[in-house]
């Protein structure tokens, strides 16, 4: 038996999680305050929020992250955790992601596999994370040197990049003859630069391009597949899974990165555009010069995504905690 933690901040925790445990060979229960996601292939244990009070002290004097005093939740979720290992004798634990939860798991002597986010992580509770984990799984292509800061040399030692992970299988860039001029604005959850006003200016300086906005303050799809296909470009934010579905559909995008802790979009965006990726990244959204940007993206080759998501990292991750284990269960 494997346990998977899933953090409920979002989507893509959940998307690579099920991408993942659909893979694995060994039986998996997820655990996480979301319900039971579409796809899950095995039981699901939902847990209370953490939820409390940030002036009590919730990071435990710049040690952990979220451990709030008082928190009937945060009490309530550990003991449910604690019992749930106590019965199942995990023989492995995924983390992805909270230090607490993985510290948890590993003083109930359950090897536990973290996941890296992009960005500096060097705090002294990210630190603990890394360095109480046998594995640490990233969901980058290993050509992506220095998405994530702050690893100690044994902790750079124990990283496993396995590649994007999202949620399309890749698919050839096939763009309409007809209408090569259409660009999807891909926004997410948690709250970004594309507002209606900043698209009503895009829109105004690009009138030759049809524009699609899905995410954020546009139109919610449960399948962004057919809108990516139909795309020449995409915009998109730097999240993970959204980096990993354009380059699923094999798509050139514009990378805005957004605001978000550690660092950790401006992060990926700064890797993606050091290298050789069909990108053109933009600090901010800008208010005008679209015409322009969108006809440089359109001639980028997106094939070049080919390295960075392959299809086949989630079978990677897959492996790597089958075999963390296996490694115990001999």
């Amino acid at each position: 038996m494997i346990g998977y933690y899933v953090h409920h901040h979002g989507g893509g925790h959940a998307a690579r999680a099920t991408a993942i445990a659909r893979e694995l060979e060994a039986p998996v229960t997820g655990i996480s305050s979301l319900p039971r996601p579409d796809g899950w292939p095995g039981e699901w244990l939902q847990i209370p929020l953490d939820e409390g009070d940030e002036q009590s002290d919730a990071d435990a004097h710049g040690q952990l992250h979220w451990v709030p005093l008082g928190s009937t939740g945060l009490r309530e979720r550990a003991a449910v955790i604690s019992a749930w290992i106590a019965a199942a004798e995990p023989r492995a634990m995924v983390i992805d992601v909270s230090v607490e939860v993985a510290l948890l798991a590993r003083l109930h002597g359950v090897p536990v596999a973290v996941f890296a986010l992009p960005g500096a992580r060097g705090d002294a509770a990210h630190r603990l994370g890394f360095e109480i984990a046998a594995v640490i799984l990233a969901a980058w292509p290993p050509q992506a040197t220095g998405l994530v800061t702050g690893l100690t040399a044994a902790a750079e030692r124990r990283l496993a990049p396995v590649g994007a992970i999202g949620r399309l299988a890749p698919f050839p860039d096939e763009r309409s003859a007809e209408d090569p001029h259409r660009v999807l604005v891909l926004a997410g959850r948690g709250g970004d630069e594309f507002s209606p006003t900043a698209l009503d200016r895009a829109r105004a300086s690009a009138p030759h391009w049809t524009w699609e906005h899905i995410g954020g303050s546009g139109t919610w799809v449960d399948d962004v597949g057919p809108s990516l296909s139909a795309a020449s470009v995409v915009i998109t934010h730097a999240g993970q899974g959204a980096l990993a579905d354009v380059a699923a559909a094999r798509k050139p995008a514009v990378v805005v990165p957004q605001t978000r802790p550690h660092d950790e979009q401006h992060a990926s965006a700064r890797v993606l555009a050091a290298g050789d990726w069909p990108v053109i990244v933009r600090d901010r959204f800008p208010d005008g010069g679209w015409e322009t940007l969108l006809e440089r993206a359109s001639g980028l080759d997106g094939a070049r995504w080919e390295q960075w998501n392959d299809g086949n990292g989630a079978a990677r991750a897959a492996a790597v905690i089958d075999e963390l284990a296996g490694r115990r269960s001999r």
